[in-house]
């Protein structure tokens, strides 16, 4: 009776009083307001490159070497675009780069989801041989390969022609790797069983079942690969020995000197308008990523 009557005594005690409701708010709304402040202030750093670029773009190499320096827009826009326009080809330049980076991008996509796909679902003897194989292919840097590359494409009669930017990076082991390690992932071996059941293929489960499911994963791949065909300097610069086929970037590090004495102001205004199908495919790239995985979520 004693021992109920304790235990009564103890569920009748009031809980000890916590933090104020209101107290917990401010709290939350300080760490909040904290926070977004963090991400403004990181979001303000990463953008500055890019807006001091649009500011030099519109100034003369005088005004962009004067103290203090300049942080508003200039005047001289129009006389650095007429004199960037009068120096190089920009725009057959520019759709030499979207040539060569349209055509790389799509054909990695295709290539690397298809060897992904393999590795990641299907087992066969020497699976795990080749995927050693090809991350120690990954592992060797680019410019070790560059002397064998041109030898080959000299034997074909590929150098001074697209063709010998196109071919060579039409796979590459990096977009492999990830697809094959978000495809792990993102496919159940459930949903390729019931696909055999209906009677699909190969072809037909990597068309209907794989490649909706890695949507994400290839709108990554597609941007990181289009950014470094855009971005690519050296190897155009070797195998492209007919001026009338150089891409946007080689075009570009012709400016240097052009006039006797660098031009910065010029130069910054081919960088600046170089930027806009990056961004441009960025904004396309990262929307279908953030749709495809707040699909996911729903589902």
């Amino acid at each position: 009776m004693a021992t109920t009557t304790q235990a009564e005594a103890v569920l009748a005690e009031p809980p000890p009083a916590g933090p104020a409701k209101g107290t917990r708010i401010r709290g939350d709304r300080r760490r909040g307001i904290a926070l977004h402040v963090s991400l403004l202030f990181g979001v303000l750093l990463s953008a500055f490159p890019f807006y001091w670029a649009v500011i030099m773009s519109t100034h003369t190499s005088t005004e962009i070497f004067s103290y203090p320096p300049k942080l508003l827009p200039g005047s001289h826009f129009g006389d650095n675009l007429s004199k960037l326009f009068d120096s190089i080809d920009f725009f057959g330049s520019m759709l030499n780069s979207l040539l060569v980076a349209v055509s790389v991008t799509f054909l990695v996509l295709f290539f690397d989801s298809l060897a992904a796909f393999v590795f990641a679902k299907f087992r066969f003897p020497g699976r795990r041989t080749l995927f050693a194989m090809m991350m120690a292919i990954f592992m060797v840097p680019a410019q070790l390969a560059a002397i064998p590359q041109f030898v080959i494409m000299a034997k074909l009669g590929w150098i001074g022609s697209m063709t010998s930017l196109i071919v060579p990076a039409a796979a590459n082991a990096f977009g492999i790797f990830w697809m094959r390690q978000y495809m792990k992932g993102a496919i159940h071996d459930e949903l390729l069983d019931a696909s055999k059941i209906d009677g699909a293929g190969f072809l037909r489960q990597y068309w209907h079942v794989a490649l909706p499911v890695v949507r994400p994963g290839l709108a990554f791949l597609g941007i990181f690969t289009f950014m470094g065909q855009w971005n690519d300097y050296a190897w155009p610069l070797i195998a492209l020995t007919n001026p009338d086929n150089v891409t946007l970037q080689v075009a570009l590090s012709q400016l240097n000197g052009v006039h006797g004495t660098t031009d910065y102001g010029m130069v910054m205004t081919g960088a600046v308008l170089a930027l806009v199908p990056l961004l441009i495919v960025f904004a396309i790239g990262a929307r279908q990523i953030i749709a495809d995985l707040g699909k996911g979520a729903i589902r």
